[in-house]
């Protein structure tokens, strides 16, 4: 039996700082620690669950430029990381990069302890395995003419700068890795990061570019389903989809689970957020895709949409949520869920407020608001 935690925290990365917000089990109140990092760039900030205490954060300053911290006491100190992620000097005459900013961080396997990925902006994969404290470049992705290729120039990119993200390491596997690149498509390893290969079938690209072109395609995050381990979702910049999968490579294809969101609202947005104990329910965050992508809420009218059948059909979550003028939307890390038996929904948005969907997304309201734009959102289950 599922032993109940003693109390939540919820991880909030913003434009100028960081927070904790510690809670107890039943989600009634909370305290704010913070700002961590005043005035920094952070991007994300992860727990490491293999020991309930060892914070990451993903910083870009303003005198040290790209770097992540480390605490390993739960946020009460912080040291910056001995070698933070930095490309090595190019191979096979490609042109030199440096990183902007790591943009995703991910924990290693169970088994692999202080070991961590991290994805960057320009798109980079890294790895340490000594808690963060050093990061060592993946030259199968980073340095392949190939994977460049995909990736484009930043110029090509997302409009604050193309991006690495959605790194998964499989829970029965710690050689098996998953990511995406926006843009650059989503890629796929069975031997730790020494060979890849693509999984775009199915996938959708905007109208007038060529499918079979990877470059093209933009997923804006992927997740593995935690009950169902052979189950993708994704949200893209093309809509929503899902991937179900048998062990036969060749049968490995996207289908388009979002036609079925209301017309008026559609099925672009950057969240997806995966129900952790049933494999059919999701929650996504639509923002408005109309014309130039305005990127706000659709109609600005925010809302959340969960599906309980796999994508047949979706229901709009708002209850609580502005009626009416709130054009603000959710950012790719800014949603997520906890693990209690009846899930909490968790969401950040763009003008600094901090929400809590209880009953699965069914109630919402206000948990802090007057933050700076919020980058990512992750709640943490502590003992």
């Amino acid at each position: 039996m599922r032993k109940p935690p003693q109390r939540l925290v919820i991880l909030v990365a913003t434009r100028k700082g960081a927070w904790l917000l510690h809670g107890d089990a039943r989600r009634k109140t909370w305290t704010m620690d913070g700002p961590h990092f005043h005035g920094h760039t952070i991007s994300q900030l992860a727990l490491d669950p293999r020991d309930g205490r060892t914070l990451l954060a993903a910083a870009k300053t303003g005198h040290l430029g790209p770097t992540i911290f480390r605490s390993t006491d739960f946020g009460r100190r912080w040291k910056e990381a001995e070698k933070p992620p930095a490309f090595a000097a190019p191979t096979n005459g490609l042109p030199a990069r440096s990183v902007d900013h790591t943009f995703w961080l991910t924990p290693g396997h169970a088994a692999e302890r202080g070991s961590w990925y991290a994805g960057t902006s320009p798109q980079g994969l890294f790895r340490s395995e000594d808690g963060g404290a050093s990061w060592t470049p993946l030259p199968s992705v980073n340095d392949d003419p190939q994977f460049r290729e995909w990736m484009g120039t930043v110029q090509d990119g997302t409009p604050d700068g193309p991006k690495l993200h959605s790194i998964i390491v499989d829970p029965r596997d710690a050689a098996h890795l998953i990511f995406g690149m926006s843009g650059g498509g989503v890629h796929e390893s069975h031997d730790a990061g020494r060979t890849w290969r693509t999984l775009i079938e199915g996938l959708e690209v905007v109208e007038g570019f060529d499918a079979k072109n990877v470059s093209f395609h933009d997923p804006h995050c992927v997740r593995q389903c935690p009950t169902n381990l052979d189950r993708l979702y994704q949200q893209n910049h093309c809509g929503i989809f899902r991937m179900d999968r048998n062990g036969d490579a060749s049968a490995d294809v996207w289908q388009r689970i979002g036609r079925k969101m209301p017309k008026r609202v559609g099925d672009a947005g950057f969240p997806m957020v995966v129900h952790p104990h049933d494999a059919d329910t999701c929650w996504v965050f639509p923002m408005d895709a109309a014309t130039v992508w305005p990127r706000t809420s659709p109609q600005g009218r925010p809302a959340a949409y969960m599906t309980r059948n796999a994508g047949r059909t979706w229901q709009r979550l708002d209850d609580g949520l502005p009626a009416s003028q709130a054009w603000w939307t959710v950012k790719r890390q800014a949603m997520t869920a906890d693990a209690q038996p009846v899930p909490a929904l968790y969401l950040g948005t763009t003008s600094g407020e901090l929400w809590i969907g209880r009953d699965e997304g069914a109630r919402w309201s206000l948990v802090a608001r007057h933050l700076p734009e919020i980058y990512a959102v992750d709640v943490a289950e502590v003992a």
